[in-house]
Parts: C-alpha cells; sequence; structure tokens
C-alpha cells in the first residue's frame, strides 16, 4: 500500500454520506485532507481553480445519482479540463446502483479508475488505498 498521505474530495449530494465518508476517510490514517461537496459544479469549480498540493494525487470519490449535475456529467465535465489537471486527480465513481448499464458506462470513461458500491465503508477504502 502506498505510504503518502492522500488528498480527497467526496462529491455526493447527501450531506450525511459526505460526513461519513469523511469520519471513514480521516480513520485511515493516509489522509492529508479531505473536502466534500454536496453540488457537482462546485467540486468541478474547487478543482479548476485549486491546484494540488505535494507530489501525491488527490482522489475524487464521487456519487452517480444527483440531482442538477450527477456523477456521469461530472466525470464528463472533467474530462474536458486540460490534461495536466486531469492528471493531478484520480476518480472513483461510488453509487448504491447495480444497473449495469452504469457499470458499463463508469467503465467507458478513461478518467474514472474503479466503480464502488454504496455506502463507503472501512473495507471498500482499504481496498482503493491498496489501487492508489
Amino acid at each position: 500500500m502506498n505510504q503518502k498521505k492522500l488528498n480527497f474530495i467526496v462529491v455526493d449530494d447527501s450531506k450525511l454520506d459526505c460526513f461519513i465518508a469523511e469520519k471513514i476517510i480521516r480513520n485511515t490514517g493516509m489522509s492529508d485532507g479531505v473536502l466534500s461537496f454536496t453540488d457537482a459544479t462546485a467540486a468541478l469549480s474547487h478543482i479548476e481553480q485549486v491546484p494540488t498540493t505535494g507530489p501525491s494525487k488527490t482522489i475524487v470519490i464521487v456519487d452517480i445519482q444527483m440531482p442538477l449535475m450527477n456523477g456521469f456529467e461530472f466525470v464528463e465535465a472533467f474530462q474536458k479540463f486540460p490534461q495536466t489537471i486531469q492528471d493531478q486527480y484520480i476518480i472513483y465513481v461510488l453509487s448504491s446502483s447495480i444497473n449495469e448499464s452504469d457499470l458499463t458506462r463508469v467503465r467507458n470513461y478513461p478518467s474514472v479508475k474503479h466503480f464502488l458500491n454504496k455506502p463507503l465503508t472501512s473495507n471498500t477504502l482499504s481496498t482503493l488505498l491498496e489501487w492508489v
């Protein structure tokens, strides 16, 4: 497992899910910082405007089912950013959906590393950290 501390961004319209994800991430001892956004457009603005610090990439965990801008739209907008910005992030899609078309759609995005099932758990996060 990668021993560097990582930055995380959680994008989920549920404040409770954001709170739980933040707690789980902080409890790993692997986080250098956690930001959460209940609005995907706000998360995109942050990614575009705030440069990441340090050599590690920032992990982005984004929910698929959100109003206004869903996870797919978030990823599509993210992929329009310059490659220099995209290279600073690793995106994981989080959803309670087990819809095969959603899984297939997620696999077609080059910037999405993996699909995670909701809810985010300590075990899921440990596995995710092994992939980094």
